[in-house]
């Protein structure tokens, strides 16, 4: 099977452990086991319950009590719902591969990870995409969704928030696009891996799959948990769904590990304290982003309503990858290049940081901003 080199991943695969201010990472900058244990009121004495755990394969499709710790990040889901997987990588791939046969027509909003249009163009289905916009703050349009899909479309795939903007959409705009996937019988896949850290209030935004009959969730403790090495992710939707992606799951997975399994209980049981902590630490950098951004005459953006990362928009005469390849020889600062989600145009850049980290990057960019030629 012929698939196209996933970009954004081989960036972060050259670059990432040759940087010094890693503003390209996308998750809430990650807590160790010693402060899982903390924010879930616990000590290390507390791993002991480790120590009695038989190394089998364990539940297959995830211990009963963490599909059931998943479930309460919903409205109306249950166990019976859930598929836990080795992170929302795998759940997205799980569920094109279960879904999409050759010929399938397959849309996908971009930008977005490329997973979304790469799998399905390698299994063979027909794949448009629908363009997000900078001049509709990267919200899809509707109408031009309801003109793309027609009766062979099997898959609308989407991030929400997205990635890599930021834009959000809301209950009202997703119940649209249910409205329109139900009118042609197609599934909704909606990548909620980012879920957990809007701007606003709880920072969970009502689910696809709490809102659609064929929606589709995925999500890990990857990005808002600020546990990507636990490597742990979900698949919440419909019965019919989850029976298909067990067939292929078993060809690839068989279990997540235990131990992983245990910690991921640990840390959504106390989801209230992590993401606490998530929030404050992506709404104050958003602030401190912002502000740095009305002070840099050659950078603009869309300000982001959610997730970790954001565009901005560069005004120097420069493709997107000579800008970041120089950046990061010239001041140790690591951003991930435009085009490879194409916006050649823009740069992506994590606020997920530490503050300090943060504060230093864009402090290292404002000085080569001002000494770059134009």
């Amino acid at each position: 099977m012929r698939i196209e080199p996933f970009a954004v991943e081989m960036w972060m695969n050259e670059w990432e452990t040759r940087c010094r201010y890693n503003l390209a990472e996308t998750c809430v900058d990650s807590i160790t086991i010693e402060e899982l244990l903390k924010l879930s009121g616990q000590n290390s004495a507390d791993l002991s319950a480790i120590l009695a755990m038989k190394m089998t394969y364990g539940a297959i499709e995830g211990s009963d009590r963490l599909r059931a710790a998943i479930a309460d990040l919903f409205d109306h889901q249950s166990a019976e719902n859930i598929t836990v997987t080795h992170g929302t990588i795998a759940a997205n791939m799980l569920v094109h591969k279960a879904l999409v046969e050759r010929n399938d027509h397959v849309v996908a909003i971009v930008p977005t990870y490329q997973q979304h249009y790469s799998i399905p163009e390698s299994i063979g289905a027909n794949v448009d995409t629908l363009e997000l916009l900078e001049e509709n703050s990267f919200l899809p349009d509707l109408e031009e969704l309801r003109g793309i899909v027609h009766k062979k479309t099997k898959l609308i795939a989407l991030t929400n928030p997205n990635n890599p903007t930021g834009a959000l959409m809301d209950e009202a705009m997703l119940l649209r696009v249910a409205e329109i996937a139900r009118s042609v019988g197609a599934y909704v896949l909606c990548d909620e891996v980012y879920r957990g850290t809007d701007q606003t209030g709880t920072g969970l935004t009502t689910s696809i799959a709490d809102l659609y009959e064929k929606g589709i969730s995925t999500g890990s403790t990857s990005k808002a948990f600020s546990l990507a090495g636990l490597r742990l992710g979900w698949i919440v939707g419909p019965q019919e769904v989850q029976q298909t992606v067990m067939i292929h799951r078993d060809y690839d997975t068989i279990s997540v590990g235990m131990i992983n399994d245990y910690l991921a209980c640990l840390a959504l049981e106390n989801r209230d304290k992590i993401l606490a902590r998530s929030q404050q630490i992506t709404r104050d950098n958003l602030v401190m982003l912002e502000d740095w951004v009305a002070n840099e005459p050659r950078i603009s953006w869309v300000k982001p309503n959610s997730g970790t990362t954001a565009m901005l928009k560069f005004d120097l005469p420069v493709t997107s990858r000579e800008l970041c390849i120089d950046l990061l020889e010239k001041t140790g600062v690591m951003f991930t290049p435009g085009d490879a989600f194409g916006m050649d145009d823009h740069i992506r850049i994590g606020f997920g940081n530490s503050p300090v980290a943060l504060q230093k990057g864009l402090q290292k960019v404002s000085k080569y901003l001002t000494e770059h030629p134009t």
